[in-house]
C-alpha cells in the first residue's frame, strides 16, 4: 500500500462508534436559529396569547394572569400594563391601526383599551361563558369578532357597543378564530366540536357558508396570506385547507407528538437562501417545539426544542422579532441579529489628517512594497473564499506505528494506552490489512495477557461486541496451548468467561421480562 494512500487514514478511529447527528445547516436553518435568545420570565402563570401591533415599530401585547401587557418589540421591556380584569385575560388583539386593543376575559367580558392612556373605551356584554377568541377584522377598524365557551360567535359594532350578529353553527367551546385577508366581512372560528366554520356577514342568515371537520379539537385557525388557504390546529396534526375549492383538504402536518396549540405566519427575508421574501407557517405545541413549515413545498425546514410545553406564538411584520409564550409563565423572545456589511476598501492605509477631518484612503500602487503584502491582516468578510493551510494532524503512537507497518508494535502500544476506542479502532485498521490473526499470533504471554485483559473487560459491550467476541473466539483457538501452559493467561480466560456467563443471564433477564410486557402492550393498543 503506498505511503500516500495510508497517510489520508490516519489518525485511526473506530469505525462502529455511532456519529452525532449534525444540525441541519442549510441558509434556511441559519436564518432562524440568527434570532438570539432572551427570557421574560415570572409571569405568574400560562402565556394565553400574543399579537404584534401591525404599525412600526411593532411592539407585541401578551395575555397571562389577570393583565395585558404591552412589550417593547427592540429591549423585551414592559412598555404599559393593563390591570383591567378581574380574572384571566385572553386573546389580545390589536386595531389595524395600532391605537386600540382588545382582549376577552374569563367573566365573559371583551373590552377594548386604549394604548396610550390604557383606559377601557368599550366593554361589550353578550357572552355568558369565557371569551377566548376576540380579533379585529383585517382593515375594518369599527367591527370586531368573539367566540366563547358559550359556544357562540359574535360580530360587534364597537362605536355603538352593540351586538350586529350573532352567529349559531358550533356545539362546543369556541377557542380560535382568523379574520380573512381577502375581505374584512368573512372570518374563521374554530372549535372544540372539531369543527372550522367559515363566516360571512353579509349572509342575511347566521348560519356559516363553509365547514370543515378537523377531527380533533380545533386548538388554532389562521388564513394564510393569498386567503384562498386556512390552517387548523388540533391533536398533533395542522391541516391545510382549500377555501376557494369548497373546504377541500391540501395537506396534513403531523410532526409534533402531542397537541399543537398556536400558529402564526412569519416572512423570511432574502439572506435566508431564498430568492425573494417568502412565508412560512410556524407552529408550536406542548411538546415544546417550534416547527418551521414551507407550504409552497409541504416540508418542515426548521425546528426548535424550548424547555417547557408552548402555549402561543407570534412573528413580527417587519420580520425581526419572533415570540413564544409557555405554560409555565415565560416568554421566549427573539430577535434577529443584525447583519453588518463592511464597504469595501479601497486601499490598507488610512491617511489622517487634522482634527476634525475625515481619515483619506491612500491608493496604493503596484510599484509599493505593501501593494504585495496587502489583506494579509484582514479578517474576511462575507463571501469571501478563504485558502486555508492544511493544519498538520498530531498523530498518536499507535498511529505512527502503523504508518511505518510496525503492525504488532501498534496494537500492543493501543493495549498499554487503555483507550477502548484507541483499541478497536487500531483492530479494524488491522483487519482491513488482513494483519490482525498475524499479530495475535506473535504476541508473547505479557503482551497476550494484555489482550485477554482488553477482551475481558470490553467483549460484552453492544457497541464493541461485534468485533470484540468474534476475536475472542479466534484468540482463544490459536493460543489454545500458550494458555494452558500459563496460571496467569488461565486467570484472564476464567475471568473472561465469567463476563460472558454474566452477560448471558442479563439477556436472559431481559428476554423473560419482555415475554411478560409484550402481551400486556398488545392487549393495552387493542383498547
Amino acid at each position: 500500500m503506498a505511503e500516500s494512500q495510508i497517510a489520508k487514514t490516519f489518525p485511526v478511529k473506530p469505525k462502529q462508534k455511532p456519529k452525532p447527528k449534525k444540525p441541519s445547516s442549510t441558509p434556511e436553518s441559519k436564518y432562524w436559529r440568527s434570532f438570539n435568545s432572551h427570557q421574560i420570565p415570572n409571569l405568574i402563570s400560562s402565556v394565553t396569547s400574543i399579537d404584534f401591533s401591525p404599525v412600526s415599530p411593532h411592539d407585541f401585547a401578551a395575555t397571562f394572569s389577570t393583565s395585558l401587557t404591552i412589550y417593547n418589540s427592540e429591549t423585551f421591556e414592559p412598555k404599559t400594563t393593563i390591570p383591567a380584569f378581574s380574572d384571566v385575560a385572553f386573546s389580545a388583539a390589536f386595531r389595524s391601526d395600532g391605537k386600540l386593543i382588545a382582549a376577552g376575559g374569563q367573566s365573559g367580558l371583551v373590552q377594548v383599551f386604549d394604548i396610550k392612556t390604557r383606559s377601557a373605551l368599550r366593554q361589550l356584554r353578550g357572552h355568558t361563558r369565557p371569551v377566548r377568541l376576540v380579533r379585529y377584522p383585517r382593515f375594518d377598524r369599527l367591527h370586531l369578532f368573539s367566540g366563547g365557551d358559550d359556544a357562540l360567535v359574535k360580530y360587534w359594532d364597537i362605536a355603538g357597543e352593540t351586538q350586529i350578529v350573532e352567529l349559531k353553527g358550533h356545539k362546543d367551546y369556541v377557542r380560535c378564530g382568523s379574520g380573512s385577508p381577502a375581505s374584512s366581512e368573512m372570518f374563521a372560528t374554530g372549535s372544540y366540536d372539531h369543527t372550522v366554520r367559515l363566516w360571512d356577514v353579509r349572509v342575511s342568515s347566521s348560519n356559516s357558508v363553509m365547514e370543515v371537520n378537523h377531527g380533533k379539537p380545533v386548538e388554532d385557525v389562521i388564513f394564510l396570506p393569498s386567503g384562498g388557504l386556512i390552517v387548523t390546529a388540533g391533536g398533533n396534526s395542522v391541516k391545510i385547507w382549500d377555501v376557494i375549492g369548497g373546504g377541500k383538504l391540501v395537506h396534513t402536518i403531523e410532526s409534533h407528538n402531542k397537541t399543537v396549540t398556536s400558529l402564526c405566519v412569519g416572512k423570511i427575508g432574502k439572506d435566508s437562501g431564498e430568492e425573494s421574501q417568502q412565508y412560512r407557517l410556524l407552529s408550536v405545541a406542548l411538546d415544546g417545539y417550534m416547527k418551521v413549515f414551507d407550504y409552497s413545498k409541504m416540508k418542515i425546514t426548521h425546528s426548535m426544542r424550548f424547555p417547557a410545553p408552548l402555549l402561543s406564538v407570534g412573528f413580527s411584520p417587519d420580520c425581526s422579532t419572533r415570540v413564544i409564550g409557555t405554560s409555565n409563565g415565560i416568554i421566549f423572545a427573539g430577535k434577529r441579529k443584525k447583519v453588518k456589511h463592511e464597504e469595501s476598501r479601497l486601499g490598507d492605509f488610512v491617511g489622517l489628517g487634522s482634527i476634525g477631518e475625515e481619515p483619506q484612503r491612500r491608493v496604493l500602487k503596484p510599484s509599493n512594497y505593501r501593494y504585495f503584502h496587502r489583506s494579509q491582516g484582514e479578517k474576511p468578510s462575507e463571501g469571501d473564499y478563504l485558502v486555508l493551510r492544511q493544519k498538520k494532524v498530531k498523530l498518536s503512537e499507535h498511529d505512527k506505528l502503523l504508518k511505518k507497518f510496525r503492525h504488532r508494535e501498534a496494537l500492543v502500544s493501543a493495549l498499554r494506552g487503555k483507550n477502548p476506542e484507541n483499541v478497536v479502532a487500531v483492530m479494524e485498521e488491522l483487519v482491513a490489512r488482513k494483519k490482525l490473526l498475524k499479530c495475535v499470533s506473535n504476541l508473547d504471554t505479557e503482551e497476550l495477557g494484555l489482550l485477554l485483559m482488553f477482551l475481558q473487560r470490553h467483549s460484552t459491550l453492544p457497541r464493541f461486541s461485534g468485533l470484540l467476541m468474534r476475536l475472542t473466539r479466534k484468540v482463544v483457538e490459536m493460543r489454545a496451548e500458550d494458555i494452558r501452559a500459563s496460571d496467569i493467561l488461565k486467570g484472564h480466560i476464567r475471568n473472561l468467561k465469567r463476563s460472558v456467563d454474566e452477560e448471558i443471564r442479563v439477556q436472559q433477564s431481559l428476554q423473560e421480562i419482555q415475554g411478560i410486557i409484550s402481551p400486556l402492550l398488545r392487549i393495552a393498543g387493542r383498547r
